[in-house]
């Protein structure tokens, strides 16, 4: 037991000097708050307004790539280190989760996780008419060309 000694002190040092430096830094920090230190850091961008639109899902889509990516290597190397002693089981259980691995590679891109350019709709939208009836709130007509009315 007394060879662990020296893990336990320095873990219980280790958790004492974090609690004490949060201590500190709530005590003895100054309290100024303002606009631009509430404020979300946007690369030091001021925001105007809020965005057009809601953030895109292809940003998720490619993370979700990666880490698929990183899962594969997590298992392919420690199978290539011991191939020859796993045998054909080894073989046939990588080669099933490589092929679900680029089955599901191959859907992501199929759907566009990679399409990186502006949005390509097959089908023209008409823009929504201001000429509604007085209890519809219409949105979403800034930027719109032209407004049709609709018959």
């Amino acid at each position: 037991m007394g060879q662990y000694l020296p893990i336990v002190v320095l873990a219980v040092l280790a958790v004492v000097f974090g609690v004490l430096s949060l201590l500190a830094s709530v005590l003895l920090a100054p309290r100024r708050p303002n606009d631009a230190k509430s404020a979300p850091y946007e690369c030091g961008i001021v925001p105007g307004k809020e965005p057009p639109e809601r953030f895109p899902v292809s940003f998720y889509v490619i993370a979700m790539l990666f880490i698929m990516f990183d899962i594969e290597i997590i298992f392919a190397y420690p199978y290539a280190l011991e191939s020859r002693t796993l045998g054909t089981y080894g073989f046939i259980e990588m080669l099933s989760f490589s092929a679900v691995f680029f089955i599901a590679f191959v859907y992501a891109v199929a759907r566009g996780a990679l399409d990186w350019g502006p949005v390509k709709r097959d089908v023209a939208v008409a823009p929504v008419s201001a000429q509604r009836s007085p209890g519809v709130k219409v949105v979403g007509l800034e930027g719109r060309e032209e407004a049709v009315s609709w018959a």
